[in-house]
């Protein structure tokens, strides 16, 4: 079959391009997704992503490789499997980091198209804010977003706490200034989560010129001298093939560039070591992975009134009757943006994600009792890791090599050892008096800088946002340039978090949808 546009992976990104590159009727457009349906009902209820943690049907749940500054330990990477990607998994926090992070993207390609000023139209093209519309924020785009329907009181004692450490409130992570603590805006409408294939996709289904294929693997990007004229891609057990004017490649920062890899594009000396052709020497290719380190604080509860346990029948059954109560939190709902003693400009360089539950390991180890947990990251780190093939074979995991708390300085370190401190520093306050119990992690025994450090070598895991692995710029070492185009070649486009030239400071969700809402723009008024 032949299509316009072949666009593989229906994640953050996909999902976009694909409604935005259908919405004209003379594209044919093919969208190829290697996970499954999104019908599972706990994606769509929010606080259902508890229950989806180990489930391979909709979780590609990758592992790193052995990290030297973490112990030797293997850290657990999920990535969304299935329609809406990790839209359909993750805790739906809206966020889009600092504007001056895009300023900073605009100077790394020479693009003033990526520069704040001009970025935020396209925030506000796609979300559909139910505060309304202002300088800030979208009222009418297909992007849901909204208060929680639902928040535990300790989330209020933790927004409490923080003022009384002496930070500011912020109701608006994403208005007029990104520092302060508060309740997190959230991807849900009318108390369901809404991913990107609930916004995007799914109204686009209907469509004659889209076809939507689910189990569908992407083996290989289909190239005619310089120019991509197709993928290959396994179907019901068959490999078949899609002719195609132009291939978008919105796997994410794993699955991207692991196949442009398989594609002979790449490191050429990192083919060649797995007996793949050259077909374009691209060194940055799986180079330059970011991604937000995160250590947890973990603290009991004197009182019983978590999410440790749960109804869940009568969570479940208030859901669907109301689309409210525990069933409409997304877990992760109060947090806070944090200039720290180590920021290095004036932007925050320390996140937190308040949790009223006791969280380990993500959720798989579960402990007894009741508690709360304070996720603190490191929002813009300097060490880089890398993605790079075990084999040629497009079906085997890429090897993950993270690169955590690298920096030749040490400057990630302390920034996560601050983060540590100051988590600390806000559960002590008074608002947690009638609750606090022991302190379970770091424990009380962890009292000095490198005690801090140490834990966070044994502890610390990701908060889900890897990038830069495909990244935009006008370098040798760029993988694509400003209008997302592979550099030395025709036809073929990477568009989803891989491309960032450097970690936006915030979750990666709706830049990535912004990204895609870019590329749209590129693509439907090229010349």
């Amino acid at each position: 079959m032949s299509y316009d546009y072949v666009i593989v992976g229906a994640g953050s990104a996909g999902c976009v391009l694909a409604n935005r590159l259908s919405a004209n009727p003379a594209n044919r457009v093919l969208l190829l997704e290697a996970g499954g349906r999104d019908w599972h009902p706990f994606i769509h209820m929010p606080a259902g992503l508890a229950k989806l943690v180990d489930n391979r049907r909709v979780n590609w749940s990758y592992m790193t490789e052995p990290e030297p500054n973490l112990g030797g330990r293997r850290l657990w990477w999920p990535r969304g499997k299935v329609l809406g990607g990790s839209s359909s998994i993750n805790a739906m926090v809206y966020t889009r980091g600092d504007p001056r992070d895009y300023d900073e993207w605009a100077g790394a390609t020479g693009d003033e198209r990526w520069a704040w000023r001009n970025v935020l139209p396209l925030f506000k093209r796609a979300e559909g804010n139910t505060r309304g519309a202002d300088e800030f924020h979208g009222g009418d785009g297909p992007l849901a977003v909204s208060d929680l329907r639902h928040h535990n009181v300790l989330s209020a004692a933790f927004g409490d706490a923080a003022a009384q450490a002496g930070f500011a409130r912020n109701e608006d992570f994403n208005g007029a200034t990104q520092a302060g603590f508060g309740l997190y805006q959230v991807t849900q409408k009318n108390g369901a989560r809404c991913s990107s294939a609930v916004a995007y996709l799914h109204p686009a289904r209907s469509r004659a010129n889209l076809t939507v294929l689910t189990g569908a693997a992407t083996t290989r990007v289909r190239l005619d001298g310089a120019r991509a004229v197709g993928v290959d891609y396994r179907h019901r057990g068959r490999i078949e093939r899609a002719q195609a004017g132009h291939v978008i490649l919105c796997g994410g920062a794993i699955n991207s560039p692991q196949l442009l890899m398989l594609s002979g594009i790449g490191p050429a000396d990192h083919l060649r070591t797995h007996g793949i052709a050259v077909a374009r020497d691209l060194p940055g290719v799986g180079a330059n992975l970011q991604d937000h380190l995160d250590i947890c604080t973990l603290v009991r509860s004197t009182q019983p009134i978590t999410y440790d346990k749960t109804n869940d029948i009568a969570v479940a059954l208030r859901f669907l009757l109301k689309r409210d109560g525990i069933g409409s939190s997304n877990v992760a709902e109060a947090g806070g943006f944090v200039r720290s003693r180590f920021a290095p400009d004036g932007r925050c360089d320390v996140q937190f994600h308040f949790v009223p539950a006791l969280l380990d390991d993500h959720g798989r180890n579960r402990l007894e009792g009741f508690g709360y947990t304070v996720h603190a990251c490191a929002l813009r780190p300097k060490s880089r890791g890398a993605i790079r093939l075990r084999s040629a074979d497009p079906f085997a995991d890429a090897a993950i090599h993270a690169n955590y708390l690298s920096d030749t300085d040490g400057e990630d370190l302390r920034t996560m050892v601050e983060g540590a401190r100051l988590s600390r520093e806000i559960l002590a306050q008074a608002s947690f008096e009638p609750y606090r119990g022991a302190e379970i992690f770091p424990g009380v025994e962890a009292r000095t800088d490198a005690d801090l450090a140490a834990f966070i070598r044994r502890k610390a895991e990701t908060i889900y946002h890897p990038s830069g692995t495909c990244r935009m710029g006008s370098d040798d070492g760029a993988v694509v340039d400003s209008e997302l185009r592979v550099r030395g070649l025709d036809g073929l486009r990477v568009v989803d978090a891989s491309i960032m030239p450097t970690l936006i400071g915030g979750n990666t969700n709706a830049p990535t949808i912004m990204i895609a809402e870019r590329a749209a723009e590129l693509l439907l008024t090229r010349t």
